[in-house]
């Protein structure tokens, strides 16, 4: 088996650069490569275009970089817990692409199985379907949406093998899976990573296939975005 492990986070991130589109995991703040986020934000570069189904809060995730004003366009699901996202897309200082959650993860998964199109009633009738094509199947319509295009995904799993064999853990599952191979260099970060042969395969949620780096993440938050206690 190939060993596609790299020593590093900054080692993993080579070859990105400005402009470039990026799809980055995780639902809310679970999930979230939380270390290659913090390189990012190190590294300076700008004009990304992210697709992810938050944009962080204010100081975490994509919020550091929102902050540190370096995307340009944000296609995302569900953006309210970032003040600072709200402040640039009122100013129109940031391009919003809000989009379907349903129809956001499956068009990851079209990009991920090589489907360029698919139809989907989410969004009829509404802005969303705006210059986009409308057919009708069975008396109900349906509008074409096309797979998302990613120079790469970057992921964040529970526990990886050096081949690439990832586990996803708990809500973690959503967005994650279905970014792996949907970008042209999937990059995976994982909490453990182990010798080739360690996982069990039965527990394997993302084959290697769909990954080109994979390195061993350290130090994760893991914030809760809203904690509600009951009084005692």
């Amino acid at each position: 088996m190939i060993n596609k492990k790299v020593s590093s986070v900054t080692k993993a991130l080579e070859g990105i650069s400005n402009g470039m589109t990026l799809m980055i995991g995780g639902f809310g703040l679970c999930g979230i490569p939380e270390n290659s986020i913090l390189e990012l934000a190190r590294s300076g570069i700008k004009n990304l275009v992210c697709i992810s189904n938050n944009a962080g809060v204010d100081d975490f995730g994509l919020g550091l970089l929102l902050k540190n004003k370096q995307i340009h366009t944000m296609i995302a699901s569900y953006v309210g817990e970032n003040a600072e996202f709200e402040k640039q897309m009122l100013s129109g200082e940031l391009k919003v692409i809000l989009t379907p959650q349903g129809t956001l993860a499956e068009k990851c998964r079209a990009a991920q199985a090589g489907i360029p199109a698919f139809y989907t009633p989410a969004g009829y009738g509404t802005e969303i379907a705006k210059g986009k094509e409308v057919k009708v199947f069975d008396g109900k319509s349906y509008i074409l949406e096309e797979a998302y295009k990613a120079d790469f995904s970057i992921v964040k799993a529970w526990k990886g093998d050096e081949s690439g064999n990832l586990i996803f853990k708990g809500t973690a599952r959503n967005f994650n899976p279905m970014m792996c191979g949907a970008g042209n260099i999937t990059i995976a970060e994982v909490e453990s990573l182990v010798p080739i042969g360690q996982l069990d395969p039965n527990s394997i949620h993302i084959p290697g296939i769909f990954v080109d780096r994979i390195f061993q993440g350290s130090k994760f938050e893991k914030r809760i975005e809203q904690l509600t206690t009951r009084k005692k």
